[in-house]
């Protein structure tokens, strides 16, 4: 079984908790009330810009150079795709400088940047990799799951049409493929330590989407 594989079975409770959560039903249907969506997004612009960090320290790690200018060239994608993505979609939302400025990330934001910073610095190249995979991955197969959904709010069309593209889906095969590479020639208590990785990151991508439904804040 290709590791990439092994890790899809395993999260796939968490997945699958993912692909019905009310945010993402909501988004689908359209019911979902665009103040939780604003709360998401604010949280993922915070959540991307330490993304694309973690990216770039894979590229410094990476064991050749051909996968260091690859990891470049996502980190790129990152700041380029994603992120204007947020400016347009901020100025839909009506997000004012106030707000940016005031913002404060919530506990799971912070939470799961700061498991994919540890995975970053303490582990190497397979520990990067199985970290950031599920973002990718579990995205592509919720814009894939949508594709169809015509939700009246333009918004959420625009971020299921972003998600669910032949572009996307190549970038998300790319990796899946980079951390299968990786996996035949570590040890096994590497794999093991890399499917823990990639199994955190998939609970906090539904904590993730729990957030925003939620608004959550610090709790003091």
């Amino acid at each position: 079984m290709l590791f990439s594989k092994r890790l899809r079975e395993a999260a796939d409770a968490s997945w699958q908790a993912s692909f019905t959560h009310p945010f993402i039903t909501g988004i689908a249907d359209g019911s979902l009330p665009l103040d939780r969506f604003k709360h998401y997004m604010m949280n993922d612009a915070y959540y991307l810009a330490c993304y694309a960090q973690v990216q770039a320290l894979g590229a410094a790690k990476a064991p050749d150079l051909h996968t260091s200018s690859r990891m470049a060239v996502h980190v790129q994608g990152t700041y380029g795709a994603e992120l204007s993505m947020h400016e347009k979609f901020s100025g839909m939302l009506g997000i004012t400088d106030e707000e940016r400025a005031a913002f404060q990330p919530a506990p799971t934001a912070y939470a799961y940047t700061s498991h994919l910073l540890r995975a970053a610095y303490t582990g190497h190249f397979g520990d990067i990799m199985a970290a950031i995979l599920p973002c990718y991955w579990l995205y592509y197969e919720i814009g894939e799951r949508l594709q169809g959904a015509t939700p009246e709010e333009p918004i959420y069309r625009e971020w299921i049409a972003a998600y669910g593209g032949d572009w996307f889906r190549d970038l998300v095969q790319e990796q899946v493929d980079r951390l299968d590479r990786i996996a035949e020639g570590v040890t096994e208590a590497d794999r093991t330590r890399m499917e823990r990785q990639f199994l955190i990151s998939s609970q906090y991508e539904y904590q993730f989407w729990d957030m925003g439904y939620r608004k959550e804040a610090w709790p003091v």
